[in-house]
């Protein structure tokens, strides 16, 4: 491994986890066993919302080697009912959010295919298949409704009686009479419905617990896939009604997330009502086929967009009608993510005076929405910035040159938004300016030229977006550092990482400050001893906070070892002087290692901190070449020039810039989560029907560092795990837009693919 005794920030540090990951010596969730333990199988939903008439598990329970087999009852006897929701911000005139129960396993009725109904725990896993299939299950079949615009109707059925409309909440933002006022005055309007389709995240590891029920006092020990143990711990605590301190959560690695991993699932409580009642371990493994049935999805909104502008290209108003659609139940993070983090961001990169926009949660037949890599931030920056390019091309201005005469200016920052959100700093005109540069902008009407003659039409498409990063439930986080008898240093501490590289990039904080090599520092992550305060993964927001406070826990363990040392030696503490991973004293010529100071007595430490949020922003330009013949598009070159404060490890960063970009490529064209109009079943259930991005799509990305430090942290970090997917949702949408435009294709949804885009080309011509 590549460990310079004193690693610098932006250092290209090998990942300190990839010799264990690449190896097979990973430990997921699915390879957690437990003596004695029992296999559970779920028995799920078949069609979209129906009455359950009856459920008749005799035949199963006594099937042999069935140990139990629990149903909607014993979810409700249990009073596992009701999940906690994040929704703690006041609707249109003060209202609160309507909560939806979602018991563990469905009781009365169905709202989704692919609900669990029943839990059937076996000594095998084909035991307890056989079992479910023995459950004799009556429906009485409603009507159902899978689009979040057509729930809202008067008409639409309805999911639940205290629910009107399917409308759980509703809120403002801004200033309806100013934007009123300004789309008097304004020269032009942009107006455009845009969709984010609902999407499937598709994290490598399956969904998996294992749970164990000590009946000596009451606890459960849950080993699953988490994003975060506190974040679990809470949720499944607010779920089951046991308290917090009984709940010990077991993750070691976890293969993605992408925000599908923040959530305490139904099936992990059904898992401990199980484990409780058998009085052995349960374990139970999701299959891919469930995953796509009832794992929490993506995206999914729908939006009415106008934009006002001045005879001379400035913005005067935005106003948004925002249709978030959320599925059959509210999940603990769904509409407060959807709907929060679109408000933060509305103006975008762009001084816009006036904003206004109404928000409304939609309940459909269809899986539960959760958190998904951006939430909700990559939906309002799509948002902007496809109404950006569409007036560019209704008033005839350059898209780039709108973008120039409404940025923020740099001078502007920090910034507060006429919807109350404070931007930190940033520099947009850099940021443009970097990035055409680096794409090659000059020559791209000859490059333009040049895939005409060859049959293709050429698009680029320009977005310039910035988001809120470092959010989180708690209003502090807390790390631990220990000094090993070796002399190592173990940093504990509660969000998890899903393939981020938080062990290399704390360590590397770490190590900095100590002056010691970067594999003397091992980062264990999610465990209950010593325990600690703070918040899971999400929202880019490890290295803000948690790093943060691992470089100024460093420098107070620091203090408090010279501290140590004097007392040891008979001398003040500013007689010691700290280098090279030692303590050192002229006089009395003396030098204490880290070992020798864990030796005397084990040394560790714990630190805290608090930091507001941060605003990375980034521009990104892309190319793209149309193949009018099939619809097929190619990305010929991808550019991305990026404000994440100071770097920690450049080699990381790349990496999640990459992935993010070519998940929101995967998204552009041709992730999209289908349900039937009719049944409401999922018509995208495998690999075979919903498409993930390949290998090649994005053959290249360039990307351009242009930091401008946070004023946030200490240590000058933006979060970036989501800035990719954020910019490559418009980027690449306005630059299939730009190369159909001259046929006459002014407006596509995504996904865009070869088949859409091949129609759309068919319909301009005719």
């Amino acid at each position: 491994m590549n460990s310079p005794l004193f690693d610098v920030y932006g250092a290209r540090v090998s990942r300190i986890e990839d010799y264990r990951l690449l190896t097979g010596q990973g430990k997921f969730a699915a390879d957690w066993n437990a003596p004695g333990q029992l296999y559970g199988h779920f028995v799920r939903a078949d069609r979209a919302h129906a009455r359950i008439v009856s459920i008749n598990l005799q035949a199963a329970r006594v099937h042999p080697g069935v140990h139990a087999v629990l149903s909607g009852e014993d979810a409700v006897r249990a009073g596992y009912v009701q999940p906690i929701s994040f929704m703690t911000f006041p609707g249109t005139n003060g209202a609160k959010a309507l909560l939806t129960q979602w018991p563990v396993l469905a009781h009365q009725r169905v709202r989704y295919a692919g609900e669990a109904v029943a839990f059937v725990v076996a000594d095998t896993l084909s035991i307890a298949q056989d079992a479910g299939a023995r459950i004799d299950l009556e429906y009485e079949d409603l009507p159902c409704v899978v689009d979040g615009e057509r729930a809202l109707d008067h008409a639409a059925p309805l999911l639940h009686r205290h629910i009107p409309g399917n409308m759980p909440f509703e809120c403002e933002t801004g200033d309806a009479t100013a934007v009123q006022g300004a789309f008097v005055r304004a020269a032009h309007i942009t107006r455009q419905r845009i969709t984010s389709a609902r999407v499937v995240p598709s994290p490598m590891e399956p969904r998996a617990c294992l749970v164990v029920f000590d009946a000596s006092n009451e606890s459960y020990t849950v080993h699953a896939c988490s994003q975060g143990a506190n974040m679990l711990r809470l949720q499944l605590s607010g779920y089951t009604g046991v308290a917090e301190g009984k709940l010990n959560i077991v993750a070691r690695d976890v293969g993605g997330g992408f925000g599908a991993r923040s959530m305490a699932y139904p099936e992990y409580c059904a898992a401990m009502l199980a484990a409780r009642a058998t009085g052995r371990p349960v374990k139970w493994v999701s299959s891919r086929s469930e995953a796509f049935l009832a794992d929490t999805h993506g995206r999914g909104s729908t939006v009415y967009g106008e934009l006002a502008l001045d005879g001379h290209g400035k913005f005067l108003a935005l106003q948004l009608d925002w249709i978030a659609e959320i599925g059959a139940y509210m999940t603990p993070p769904a509409a407060a993510g959807t709907i929060r983090n679109p408000i933060v961001g509305f103006t975008g990169a762009y001084r816009i005076p006036a904003l206004y926009g109404r928000f409304r949660v939609a309940l459909t037949n269809a899986a539960p929405i959760g958190n998904y890599r951006g939430a909700g931030r990559p939906d309002i920056a799509y948002v902007v910035e496809r109404l950006v390019d569409q007036a560019a091309a209704e008033t005839g201005v350059n898209a780039v040159e709108l973008r120039r005469r409404n940025h923020i200016p740099a001078t502007a920052f920090p910034y507060r938004t006429p919807t109350g959100s404070v931007y930190e700093n940033a520099n947009f005109g850099r940021l443009l300016e970097t990035a055409l540069a680096a794409a090659d902008s000059d020559d791209y009407v000859a490059r333009r030229a040049a895939s005409a003659r060859a049959g293709k039409l050429r698009g680029r498409g320009v977005a310039t977006v910035i988001e809120t990063t470092n959010a989180g439930m708690y209003n502090r986080d807390q790390i631990s550092l220990e000094v090993e008898r070796d002399g190592g240093i173990t940093v504990h501490t509660v969000p998890h990482s899903q393939g981020q590289g938080h062990e290399t990039t704390l360590a590397m904080l770490v190590a900095r400050v100590l002056e010691v090599p970067t594999e003397r520092v091992a980062v264990r992550q999610g465990l209950n001893e010593p325990p600690l305060f703070g918040n899971h993964t999400g929202g880019s927001r490890n290295t803000v906070g948690p790093g943060t406070i691992c470089h100024l826990t460093a420098h107070k363990l620091i203090e408090q070892g010279k501290a140590a040392v004097a007392e040891r030696l008979g001398v003040e503490p500013s007689q010691i002087r700290f280098a090279a991973g030692a303590f050192h004293c002229t006089e009395p010529q003396a030098t204490v290692t880290l070992a020798a100071l864990a030796n005397d007595a084990k040394f560790s430490i714990i630190g805290e901190g608090s930091f507001g949020a941060t605003f990375p922003s980034d521009c990104h330009v892309a190319e793209v070449e149309v193949d009018p013949e099939t619809g097929e598009t190619e990305v010929v070159s991808y550019v991305t020039a990026d404000d994440f404060g100071v770097l920690v490890n450049e080699t990381i960063v790349e990496g999640q810039v990459h992935g993010a970009v070519v998940q929101g490529a995967g998204q552009v064209f041709g992730e999209q989560a289908l349900y039937d109009a009719r049944s409401g079943q999922l018509l995208t259930g495998s690999f075979l029907d919903y498409y993930l991005p390949r290998a090649g799509l994005i053959k290249n990305i360039t990307m351009k560092d242009c930091p401008t430090p946070s004023q946030v942290s200490p240590l000058g970090v933006k979060g970036m795990g989501e800035a990719g997917v954020t910019g490559a949702l418009p980027a690449l949408t306005n630059a299939v837009l730009d190369a159909l435009r001259p046929l006459g294709v002014v407006h596509l949804d995504m996904p865009l693919t070869p088949c859409t885009i091949w129609s759309a080309i068919k319909n301009a011509k005719t």
